[in-house]
């Protein structure tokens, strides 16, 4: 019996004996984060692999391990979950599925070893961290606090809402006047910017 009938036949056991997750066999791997996934379509890419796994949980890295010297896939990768429950649910839910005609084969790896610089059978460079970047968000919350307390208005206030609106009007229209202010010119720099001729013929009496 192959392995991908064994986690099978394991698993329809687990379920006919109502097994709790305490006893199942997952949680031999209950520190693991990590899959192995085997009988991967050759001409299948790592993003190709996310895309099919990352189905059951956010990937954090995926190792599609490759010939050093033609960079071609060897058909078996390892994956990193973000949670490991996510392990279980990929195991139980891809073990055996076909893919391109291949029959996949996906266990849990209890103890995963790094791939090393100049390993060949894990070469380093295949390696890609596929978790999401991780982007710090300010809060308009946080925002409004600041707003509140440089114009004195207390958050517990039920009419703090009202005021905060109020007082960011009254700033708004505030800068538009500023803005406003310095873009048109006061009428004594606009008529000395006039020509001095203009100036002398519009001085000079009419009676002279």
């Amino acid at each position: 019996m192959n392995v991908v009938q064994e986690i099978r036949r394991i698993n329809e056991s687990e379920q006919r004996q109502g097994l709790g997750a305490s006893a199942s066999w997952h949680d031999d791997y209950k520190d693991s984060a990590y899959i192995y996934i085997g009988g991967l379509s050759y001409d299948l890419t790592e993003g190709d692999v996310i895309c099919i796994f990352s189905q059951y949980g956010e990937i954090y890295n995926i190792n599609l391990v490759r010939d050093k010297d033609t960079h071609k896939s060897k058909g078996y990768a390892f994956v990193q979950y973000e949670d490991q429950r996510s392990t279980v649910l990929a195991v139980d839910n891809l073990n055996g599925a076909r893919v391109l005609g291949r029959t996949l084969r996906v266990d849990h790896v209890k103890a995963y070893r790094q791939p090393k610089q100049g390993d060949d059978e894990l070469p380093t460079e295949r390696v890609m961290n596929a978790a999401p970047e991780v982007v710090e968000v300010r809060s308009e919350r946080s925002d409004d606090e600041e707003v509140m307390r440089e114009a004195g208005i207390d958050p517990e206030d039920p009419m703090a809402a009202y005021y905060l609106k109020k007082y960011k009007r009254r700033m708004k229209k505030e800068r538009s006047d500023r803005r406003s202010k310095r873009r048109s010119p006061s009428k004594e720099s606009q008529v000395s910017k006039e020509p001095k001729a203009s100036r002398r013929r519009r001085s000079r009496s009419p009676c002279a």
